[in-house]
């Protein structure tokens, strides 16, 4: 019985990978997060993983970061399918929509690709009563450079680049500060149509984190949600400006590696003053993502990531989604839900599937203190 329930799960989570690719498409749209056919077991604990579904009952509402909609895709699934009568819906909209919810206390939790501010923290306390808003870094991965540009296959950008085409500062493609870093590739006379987020969006932040610390003299703007530098094209979520990508001859944009990989999209090497330019992949992200430090107080396990770094082969373009829940004051009717689901996404089992999405897994180091602090909401 145990096998054929092991063998029932393994085959959802394969399912669930084979259509993450046409799920990017509908990151923006309605989140289909039926779970199929549910093992069926009176034991809620789940032998085959590392699902225990405990006193999980009902639905479950969360919203947020589109970063992460491919990870929370598989893990919904496979949780819906360890755990009959749990319905999980997550609605990926953007961090900024997310917490706006959370703090209106509409969602059991929130996704959101950079950590709460002060005065979110503060705005949390009416909504979790007798605690607060806390982040709990649950997904890693690097934020990828796409492009389209017809007959150049393999690109190569480096910080204040990057800055100054996203500052519509530089306007074409052949333009000496790219060919510069591509000796060899030949460069069309191209207008280069860089796209943005149109929403406040946590990636936004983190490509403004990192051009602020790696081009102080090229990007000038506050890393904020919202898009700071004049002209450009704005497109809605990360399936937004990774369509737009895919469709355009000359375009440039920034989303997570899951929309790229998902739809064949070109990504760019960053050179960051290493022995060789770093690729956009899980692992080069892992190597950057394990530099970071947690900078939160107390239950809130927000983290300083480095991104100036020039160690062989890291990425330094990267985000953490956190999923932000209350410390304490937790509603009743969704606690257990929200203690059982977060306890799989943050498992050695949950961990495992990033990889095999795009994402990079959060360091061990730190994930032994997210299962603590999940273990700990009240």
């Amino acid at each position: 019985m145990k096998l054929q329930r092991k063998n029932r799960l393994r085959a959802t989570a394969l399912g669930a990978l084979a259509v993450s690719g046409a799920l990017v498409l509908t990151a923006c749209g309605s989140d289909d997060n039926s779970a199929g056919d549910a093992p069926s077991t009176g034991d809620k604990t789940t032998a085959a993983s590392s699902i225990d579904c405990g006193k999980a009952k009902g639905q479950l509402r969360a919203s947020g970061s589109s970063a992460q909609k491919n990870a929370m895709d598989l893990w919904v699934k496979n949780y819906m399918a360890a755990c009959s009568g749990v319905e999980i819906n997550y609605n990926s909209s953007s961090s900024g929509e997310g917490i706006v919810a959370f703090n209106q206390g509409t969602v059991g939790f929130a996704g959101s690709d950079s950590a709460l501010k002060p005065e979110e923290v503060a705005e949390s306390k009416k909504s979790c009563k007798t605690g607060q808003g806390i982040n709990l870094p649950m997904v890693g991965g690097p934020v990828a450079i796409g492009y389209h540009l017809e007959g150049v296959d393999k690109l190569t950008l480096d910080a204040p680049t990057l800055a100054k085409i996203f500052d519509t500062k530089i306007k074409k493609w052949n333009d000496p500060a790219i060919a510069k870093l591509n000796d060899g590739v030949k460069l069309p006379d191209k207008a280069i149509q860089a796209f943005h987020r149109s929403e406040d969006s946590g990636t936004t932040q983190n490509l403004g984190k990192y051009l602020g610390a790696a081009a102080p003299n090229d990007w000038k703007y506050e890393a904020e949600k919202k898009w700071p530098a004049p002209g450009g094209q704005a497109a809605s979520g990360s399936s937004g400006i990774a369509a737009q990508v895919k469709q355009v001859d000359g375009a440039i944009g920034y989303f997570e590696l899951s929309y790229a990989k998902s739809q064949s999209i070109s990504t760019v090497a960053i050179n960051t003053g290493g022995s060789a330019p770093a690729e956009a992949t899980s692992e080069n992200a892992s190597k950057a993502i394990a530099a970071a430090k947690i900078k939160g107080t107390g239950k809130d396990l927000a983290l300083e990531l480095d991104y100036t770094t020039k160690a062989d082969g890291a990425y330094p373009l990267v985000l953490v989604t956190y999923e932000v829940v209350c410390d304490t004051g937790n509603k009743p009717e969704t606690l257990d839900t929200v203690k059982s689901f977060l306890s799989y996404a943050a498992s050695d089992d949950g961990q495992k599937i990033l990889t095999e999405a795009g994402y990079a897994p959060i360091p061990a180091e730190i994930n032994t203190k997210v299962r603590e602090t999940v273990n700990s909401l009240s």
